[in-house]
């Protein structure tokens, strides 16, 4: 295992890449074709032969910036972007099928699988090689994006390799009842949400409508479906499935995705480079205190800037193994 641990060795790996004059990247709306409409992203071009960095947001409404509508606006994945692009690296960051800019790609962006987000970003792959001559894209997930990015890389595309960041290494359904009892404004959810995670894990949909109301709305039944093959996803069989290059990113102040994750699959895959940013929380934010209502906070603060050490790292592995 490729252990960085400090920001010192990936500045020196781009200090000799050429990265001191840049000039401004080129932003522009790009579109892949989805199922039943159009896919829609924007393309942040840093140079006619940079590499490019395909960006998957995590679970749930999130759109192509990292932000959604329950209070998430850190702008994390707009952040990240400008970050490659500033050390010569492109980037097309998306909204998913039914969401957002892609809204018209489905008509119920509920119906959907891991399977069929995989489609979306092997469509979205040919487009940005078409638009910017790249042999191969890179594909980086964050959360349920690196989940994402480890089902497309198990398929025969033109991938250069994944970067993961803050990726669930072990069963969904697991996470989810650790999220659940980690939280003490869960608790009176907690003997309806152990029952409905149960049923899902075993592929069987369950009714909600008698359940307390935010069990009803968290696995309400549109979702349910997708619910059953997420939880039926295994992310350590994925990434020791996969023989590219590999980068394993964790925060270690990340309440969502926990070093057993990050832990997981680094064991899955021995030959990764691996990278555990301090204090980095699940919105990719500095976080100095253990206090969770803090922790929180920082995710609805786009003026924070990303972890130190998170860009840079991310650079350094895609310019080495380019």
């Amino acid at each position: 295992m490729k252990a960085i641990r400090t920001a010192a060795l990936c500045m020196a790996a781009l200090a000799t890449s050429g990265t001191a004059a840049r000039a401004a990247a080129i932003s522009e709306e790009l579109h892949a074709t989805g199922p039943e409409g159009p896919l829609a992203g924007t393309a942040l071009i840093a140079g006619s032969k940079a590499p490019v960095v395909l960006i998957i947001p995590g679970s749930g409404p999130t759109d192509r910036d990292g932000d959604n509508p329950m209070g998430v606006k850190a702008a994390s994945l707009k952040l990240l972007a400008q970050g490659l692009a500033a050390n010569g690296i492109s980037s097309v960051r998306i909204d998913k099928r039914g969401m957002f800019g892609s809204k018209g790609a489905v008509a119920d962006p509920d119906a959907v699988t891991i399977g069929a987000y995989a489609d979306d970003v092997e469509s979205w792959i040919g487009v940005i090689r078409e638009r910017t001559g790249a042999p191969c894209i890179w594909v980086a997930g964050h959360s349920e994006g690196g989940l994402v990015a480890l089902a497309a890389g198990q398929r025969d595309a033109a991938i250069c390799g994944l970067i993961l960041i803050d990726a669930p290494g072990r069963p969904l359904g697991k996470i989810m009842r650790e999220q659940l009892r980690s939280n003490a404004a869960a608790a009176p959810l907690l003997p309806d949400a152990m029952k409905v995670i149960d049923s899902l894990e075993a592929g069987q949909k369950i009714d909600v409508s008698g359940m307390h109301p935010g069990v009803a709305q968290i696995f309400h039944p549109g979702v349910q479906n997708f619910l059953i093959d997420l939880f039926a996803q295994r992310p350590a069989k994925l990434a020791h499935a996969y023989d590219g290059p590999l980068m394993i990113v964790w925060g270690s102040h990340d309440i969502q995705v926990t070093k057993p994750d990050y832990d997981a699959l680094a064991a899955a895959a021995p030959n990764a480079t691996t990278l555990v940013v301090p204090d980095m929380n699940h919105a990719l934010k500095t976080v100095k205190s253990d206090d969770r209502a803090a922790n929180i906070a920082a995710y609805g603060d786009p003026d924070l800037p990303l972890a130190d050490g998170l860009v840079t790292a991310i650079a350094a592995f895609i310019i080495k193994d380019r």
